[in-house]
């Protein structure tokens, strides 16, 4: 795996956990782009009904999908230099240094969301009543299973995180 733009002191377990808790949120996010767009997923048309898919319902579906991309995206952040460096392209705060503790609050409060919000999905979802096809649910579930992942792997790499960033270093000291 490359290391763009990677500070030199990211272990490559970082890195891939970095990179799979932004993948987590690939699957769901397609199915929810399908079922805006008219796809078939197997759900039942009440279910479609009552996701108002594809209809007005559809602009929310993207809007999740997307802002689950963005907050999964965030995740590359605690393993690149733009989560240590802000970018050139950040006005009034290009070249200065990101601090670490707003950061790190930030993301252990995502991780806690993350892996509360795949706790309960997994429950919801083994106890609610739908008309969806036997293949709709199977797929629904395969989707969403990912998610389940995000909560951890963020976890790990936002303790890595702010334990290489408040770590004394003996050759800067």
């Amino acid at each position: 795996m490359p290391r763009m733009n990677t500070p030199p002191n990211v272990p490559r377990w970082a890195r891939l956990a970095a990179t799979g808790a932004a993948l987590t949120n690939v699957p769901s996010g397609l199915w929810r782009v399908a079922i805006a767009a008219g796809v078939p997923v197997g759900l039942a048309q009440s279910e479609y009904d009552q996701l108002d898919a594809p209809g007005w319902g559809s602009f929310s579906l993207i809007g999740l999908s997307l802002i689950a991309e963005v907050f999964g995206f965030l995740a590359l952040g605690l393993v690149r230099t733009w989560g240590e460096t802000w970018p050139r392209w950040v006005p009034g705060l290009r070249g200065r240094r990101v601090p670490v503790l707003p950061v790190t609050v930030a993301a252990g409060l995502g991780t806690l969301a993350v892996t509360v919000y795949g706790v309960l999905f997994v429950y919801a979802s083994l106890h609610a009543e739908m008309a969806a096809d036997p293949w709709g649910i199977w797929l629904l579930n395969a989707v969403y299973a990912p998610l389940l992942l995000w909560g951890p792997l963020l976890g790990a790499v936002t303790v890595h995180y702010y334990r290489r960033r408040t770590r004394i270093d003996p050759v800067r000291v």
